[in-house]
């Protein structure tokens, strides 16, 4: 909860509850980031359905049809900056995604960060659904997992 509020200053934050529900959805796409015996981020990611993401602080249950993992977050707190841990979650993440077999990634950019995900390979789509429960310049982005 500590690293959720540092890094979403701007944003209500997520209960526990909401978090728990995502986590729980899929724990092997979910797992925190440790330096030194302390927690410096988390990565929650879930099974879901392409160009439907899940409103913000929704709880979940496991969708039917699954399409895509949903990176709902990565959030690293300041002290791991420099250590190249976003770098190292992505790359778990994607090898994660291809042991579940999913031939995509998802995610709402928020506060700006549609830039670093467009870096990585992230293309921005134009949806139906109402992304009203983010930030003002929420963007649905896609990332298409090649062999």
């Amino acid at each position: 909860m500590a690293i959720q509020d540092e890094c979403y200053p701007t944003i209500e934050p997520e209960s526990l509850a909401v978090l728990k529900s995502k986590a729980e959805l899929s724990p092997q796409s979910c797992f925190v980031v440790v330096d030194d015996n302390t927690v410096l981020g988390y990565c929650l990611a879930h099974p879901w359905l392409l160009g439907r993401p899940p409103a913000l602080a929704q709880q979940l249950t496991p969708p039917t049809n699954a399409d895509t993992l949903y990176l709902h977050d990565i959030a690293l707190s300041s002290a791991s900056r420099g250590k190249g841990a976003g770098e190292q979650v992505f790359s778990q993440l994607l090898i994660q995604a291809k042991l579940m077999q999913f031939t995509s990634l998802s995610l709402v950019a928020v506060q700006g960060a549609s830039s670093y995900w467009q870096r990585l390979g992230f293309k921005s789509r134009i949806i139906d659904k109402s992304l009203d429960s983010y930030t003002h310049d929420a963007c649905y982005m896609v990332y298409q997992i090649t062999e």
